[in-house]
């Protein structure tokens, strides 16, 4: 029996875009589901279908992208793998996570004492990086410049993290650090031609791991993450139903986003 890929990746020669979705996998290997509740057999707190709903947009634009198959809950690819915080002072879940958004353990009594995380940091975060890395230097090699978008979804309302509701696209540059004033603009100028999708800058979510690692203005690497509320293409409750309809709606804004990256120039 072959053994379940840790990530689908796609190499373009014709755009200095990368694509990453980090939280899109929700498999779980057998040897970890069974030390599992059912919550975390459900990896309840993926970003469910984000690559349905950016495929076929990706197709028609073409670009580099990367998508995980494996859930967030055998290892959190958006976190640094020495585990410090994202956000200091505010509550966050670990590089292995052991408890939901809603704060439910993810495993039986005890099991989540025995979790290796080194092995895990080794066996599933550090291939995504370096396919990732790679191919931002594909980008890089071919333009001279890389744009990376981290593609997320998150439900629009997890106390746990944030108060009320969240808009419904959360634009992420660290405070600027990540991008320049120039893509932020840039990406203003289509949110804004949108009303009737919200939309904030470095706002709750400023952008993970990736966002932070790879985004370098001085090194000609520029990353964005979008933080989308999953209330615009899915049922947001199990089974986190994909929703044809409401995906039609902002896929057009979503291929409009990418395509102002792919245009922009350094």
């Amino acid at each position: 029996m072959s053994q379940k890929p840790l990530f689908l990746s796609h190499t373009s020669k014709s755009s200095p875009l990368v694509v990453s979705m980090p939280h899109t996998g929700s498999y779980i290997p057998d040897d970890i589901t069974e030390k599992m509740t059912l919550t975390g057999k459900r990896a309840v707190d993926t970003d469910w279908h984000i690559h349905q709903l950016y495929q076929p947009v990706l197709d028609d634009i073409g670009c580099h992208w990367i998508a995980a198959t494996h859930a967030r809950y055998v290892v959190d690819l958006n976190r640094p793998a020495d585990g410090a915080a994202l956000y200091p002072g505010q509550d966050e879940t670990g590089i292995c996570p052991v408890t939901s958004f809603d704060r439910q353990p993810l495993y039986k009594d005890g099991a989540d004492q025995q979790i290796d995380i080194a092995g895990r940091i080794k066996k599933y975060w550090y291939p995504y990086h370096s396919e990732l890395s790679r191919l931002i230097g594909e980008a890089v090699h071919q333009y001279g410049f890389a744009i990376l978008w981290d593609a997320h979804s998150i439900k629009n309302r997890v106390p746990r993290f944030f108060e009320g509701k969240l808009p419904d696209l959360n634009f992420g540059t660290v405070d600027n650090t990540s991008a320049t004033i120039a893509i932020e603009n840039s990406l203003k100028s289509v949110a804004g031609r949108h009303s009737e999708f919200s939309h904030i800058f470095n706002g709750r979510f400023k952008g993970g791991y990736i966002t932070r690692q790879f985004g370098m203005p001085d090194k000609n690497i520029f990353a964005v993450q979008l933080e989308m509320s999953q209330a615009l293409y899915m049922d947001q409750d199990y089974p986190f139903t994909f929703l044809e309809g409401k995906a039609d709606q902002i896929r057009p804004v979503l291929e409009e986003l990418l395509v102002k990256m792919m245009k922009w120039r350094p």
